[in-house]
């Protein structure tokens, strides 16, 4: 098993900024990506950021320019700098780490328990 501890969560102004960081820990090995999601009142969760293990990133359009996730591979934790903020981004965001076996052709994901960003107008 994967377990993942996040921090850095809270209350912030809109266009102030706020640092995320996730540490995971067990059985970490054959890692696909590591990447933030959010799930606001009411909506589904989505994607935030993602890196992969080659290094490439994706992010969802609403944070392009404004988040920038990054990863140390050494110590195992992924980080989002989030900067900007505005009220739509306030949310539950969870740490995701993906593994992947190829021997099967079968992905599993480990989550977070969530920590909660809220931005005021």
């Amino acid at each position: 098993q994967v377990q993942l501890v996040e921090s850095g969560g809270g209350l912030v102004q809109a266009g102030g900024s706020l640092r995320l960081s996730c540490a995971a820990s067990g059985r970490i090995f054959s890692i696909n990506a590591m990447g933030w999601y959010r799930q606001a009142p009411g909506k589904q969760r989505e994607l935030v950021a993602a890196v992969r293990s080659g290094g490439s990133t994706n992010y969802a359009d609403s944070v392009k320019g404004r988040f920038t996730i990054s990863r140390d591979s050494a110590r195992n934790t992924v980080d989002l700098q989030m900067n900007s903020l505005k009220p739509e981004d306030t949310a539950v965001y969870y740490c995701n780490v993906q593994r992947y076996a190829s021997s099967v052709n079968y992905y599993t994901d480990y989550w977070g328990q969530g920590t909660q960003v809220t931005v005021s107008s």
